[in-house]
């Protein structure tokens, strides 16, 4: 209606009172309908105390919802589907087996990388081809400081601030550099730790590595997939909402003016050096962050594992999901591990001339990622806002709604 008549939301809410009430039985009807999928599909019997915990969170979450929906009726309608979400997360563990879990285990790692690469990237303009060098940087702080006997409450803080710390050295040369020449100078710099890490055997164990136990905290252990999948799950809701409410604060808005014109931004007062290097900083922190559980989840880690193609996956991760949104980070990151398994099952079933060619898996996802690049430009969050859009306006979406990004930005004509 306020797209015919110009009204707001509160008088659209008067008008139509129930518009919200059906997607509140919707989103119930979805519950239910994880609640039969435990119940029947489950690898494993529910016990009593399963169910009374999935019960709380459910309780939990609907009290929410209906007093935020009380509050505000759209925003009710975004915490409940994020409640939809939080408690399809967590009842994956009663569902699924190990191996899609310890996948989805695994697209929260890259998320979480994946967020710090959009602060840099996506908010402030800045590229990086080193972000391996700041995952290795956490995953060998994390590992050597287990082997002296230290928990996760003191190897993950110190994984984050040494990456951090790692990032405002390679942050402070690359002040004076942009674009292709910024890109070539973190390559340089992830090429040297590599090189270090190879080649220091008395700290690192060189290229043999070490091998890494279960962490834990306090005592309690985190033995086994579930209790893995629980960590980086939560550290990554941790990580998202940190860089939500810096995109929202007043360095997040600085990262935005420098993105858009470093000569603008200066002229407003925005330190240019402070920012630049900040932004580094806590790129690489949540990057060394994404290492140390990296380790911890393969128990063993080695240079071989934090090469260029590392930083590679990263960009792409970064590009493909959008740089625009913070939620661009776990498209990207489900993308760069669903990808290489669905060409794996491709492979196999293509006549065995094809199948057997050598470097056909890789030759796939570079494909996959230009054609990606050249049509879907605004990265998955992009596409689905578009959706989003679309529906929200039917039958009054216009095709040219959304335009598609400029290959450069604009300040880069004022460069």
């Amino acid at each position: 209606m306020r797209f015919l008549f110009k009204t707001d939301y509160a008088q659209d809410t008067r008008l139509f009172p129930f518009g919200g009430t059906r997607r509140f039985w919707a989103g119930l009807a979805l519950y239910a309908a994880i609640l039969v999928a435990l119940a029947h599909y489950a690898p494993v019997a529910l016990s009593p105390t399963h169910w009374l915990g999935i019960g709380i969170v459910y309780a939990v979450l609907f009290g929410a919802v209906l007093l935020r929906q009380n509050a505000d009726g759209e925003g009710g309608h975004a915490a409940f589907w994020y409640g939809l979400l939080g408690v399809g997360a967590l009842s994956a563990p009663f569902v699924l087996d190990l191996y899609f879990l310890s996948q989805i285990t695994f697209v929260y790692v890259y998320a979480i990388a994946g967020v710090g690469l959009i602060l840099l990237l996506g908010m402030c303009g800045q590229i990086s081809l080193g972000h391996a060098a700041f995952m290795a940087c956490g995953a060998y702080t994390a590992g050597l400081l287990q082997a002296q006997g230290f928990d996760l409450l003191v190897t993950l803080p110190a994984a984050i601030l040494l990456s951090a710390a790692l990032g405002v050295v390679i942050g402070l040369p690359a002040l004076r550099m942009t674009g292709i020449y910024l890109a070539f100078a973190t390559y340089a710099f992830a090429f040297i730790v590599e090189e270090v890490l190879a080649r220091w055997d008395g700290l690192t164990g060189g290229n043999m590595g070490f091998v890494l136990s279960d962490p834990s905290i306090l005592g309690y252990s985190f033995d086994s997939e579930q209790k893995m999948y629980y960590l980086a799950m939560a550290l990554f809701v941790l990580t998202l909402l940190a860089g939500l409410n810096i995109r929202r604060s007043s360095t997040g808005r600085a990262f935005m003016a420098i993105r858009d014109s470093e000569t603008a931004a200066e002229a407003m007062g925005v330190n240019l050096a402070v920012y630049k290097t900040t932004a580094f900083a806590i790129s690489a922190g949540m990057a060394g962050l994404a290492g140390a559980v990296y380790a911890h989840l393969l128990f063993f880690i080695s240079p071989e594992g934090f090469t260029i193609f590392l930083s590679i996956n990263l960009l792409v991760l970064a590009v493909i999901g959008g740089l625009a949104s913070m939620h661009g980070a776990v498209f990207g990151a489900a993308f760069i591990v669903v990808l290489p398994q669905l060409i794996s099952l491709t492979k196999d079933s293509l006549p065995p001339v094809v199948g057997q060619l050598p470097g056909l898996e890789s030759g796939i996802f570079g494909l996959v990622i230009v054609l990606f690049v050249i049509f879907e430009p605004m990265g998955i969050h992009g596409r689905w806002m578009k959706i989003k859009t679309y529906f929200q306006l039917f039958p009054l979406y216009k095709r040219g709604t959304f335009k598609r990004q400029k290959s450069y930005m604009v300040s880069e004509k004022n460069r």
